[in-house]
């Protein structure tokens, strides 16, 4: 199936490429032209136009939609989440799970491993389920946010093998508090596994974050949410991240978890690269005001804010292409970069960056084509189209 692109506006990593095109052949890209590609008959042509192409979201963070939730495990559920996401852009994700008693995330890690592994049975274009974000337990009480208390411990490496042996070695992150009882040695072991480590949930010092770092935690869970506060005399662990160019650092970008400048210090101090934008949405996700749950919680959302009964953040109903228009028009972000942050940015967190994450041949055809406002017109999963409008 070969399949030409015409008239767009084509979202390179390091450019937009006016009134370009592009080639898909057998679900991947095999030319990009700016004008029209002459490169022979086509299957199918889609005139973009005039509006953007863009590599497809990859929200690596996120624990549900549209009235589900990531442990509740079944198919069903999945799909029905994979298929929200495609219309908001994101043609791959994480499923990421929450702090909860060790039978209901043994139940989650088999299901997603196996859907995973199996394949939908929905013969549906929606987006691609990659893996898993361990999100908990071992986190510290005192940042504890909306994981339920009573199911937070400390790492033991005998449970991480048995989660990563259930999840059928799909388990892409894991987000641990890198100051607790056992965390250094659970940071060793998940980087020979291949696992990418962030801090989270943490009342670590600068020191504390500095050697979790130094031992091999890249990354940094929601930063400032859920985490020491930011001193002049104690930097902790914002000072760590927002300092150390070995650690990428997510942004939850719906102006509600975090003041505009906060946004624009992150973006100032890490870079184009050094920001992952995730929704940490939860089931509310698509839905309107009203009561919901997180892990077990009662969840009450209010002009689209998801706290629990005591008003502490629970998860968001933000999508990943909100992310990015919020990123563009409320932090001054060019579209390019705000694309980057939600698509090669997270791709190389989770090592996915050869076949995912930006336009460049040889790449996987997971594209989106959106309008100025960030509306998802189109998206495209390995080749396969599906008119979003």
């Amino acid at each position: 199936m070969k399949i030409l692109i015409k008239n767009a506006n084509i979202v390179t990593p390091y450019e937009i490429k006016r009134s370009s095109s592009l080639v898909i052949e057998d679900g991947k890209i095999i030319n990009i032209c700016k004008g029209l590609c002459e490169d022979g008959s086509f299957d199918d042509i889609i005139d973009a136009e005039g509006n953007y192409l863009s590599p497809g979201f990859i929200d690596i963070h996120n624990h549900g939609n549209f009235g589900h939730d990531f442990m509740e495990a079944t198919f069903e559920a999945f799909d029905i989440m994979a298929d929200f996401h495609i219309k908001n852009g994101v043609t791959s994700f994480l499923a990421t799970t929450i702090t909860q008693k060790d039978s209901a995330i043994r139940r989650a890690l088999i299901s997603v491993g196996e859907y995973i592994e199996s394949g939908s049975k929905d013969s549906k274009i929606k987006a691609q389920m990659l893996g898993i974000y361990l999100e908990g337990p071992y986190f510290a009480v005192e940042k504890k946010g909306a994981q339920p208390e009573e199911y937070i411990k400390t790492p033991d490496i005998g449970e991480l093998k048995e989660f990563i042996d259930l999840s059928k070695n799909n388990i892409k992150i894991v987000a641990l508090a890198p100051e607790i009882d056992g965390a250094k040695e659970a940071v060793r072991f998940l980087r020979e596994k291949g696992i990418t480590i962030s801090a989270a949930h943490t009342v670590a010092t600068y020191e504390e974050a500095k050697l979790g770092m130094d031992m091999g935690i890249t990354l940094i869970t929601h930063l400032y949410n859920g985490m020491r506060d930011f001193s002049h005399r104690e930097p902790g662990i914002i000072g760590a991240a927002l300092t150390d160019e070995r650690v990428a650092c997510e942004l939850i970008c719906d102006g509600i978890h975090l003041h505009v400048g906060a946004m624009e210090l992150a973006v100032r101090m890490k870079g184009k690269d050094g920001i992952v934008l995730v929704s940490d949405a939860m089931m509310a996700t698509g839905l309107e005001d009203g009561k919901y749950e997180l892990g077990g919680q009662d969840v009450y959302v209010r002009d689209g804010a998801a706290r629990l009964e005591d008003g502490t953040l629970a998860g968001s109903t933000l999508t990943l292409d909100r992310a990015v228009y919020n990123m563009v028009h409320l932090v001054g972000v060019s579209l390019e970069d705000a694309v980057r942050m939600a698509s090669l940015n997270p791709a190389r967190v989770i090592g996915v960056e050869r076949t995912k994450g930006s336009i460049e041949i040889g790449k996987d055809a997971d594209l989106i084509v959106f309008d100025r406002d960030i509306n998802i017109l189109m998206a495209i999963v390995k080749g396969k189209v599906r008119n979003c409008r």
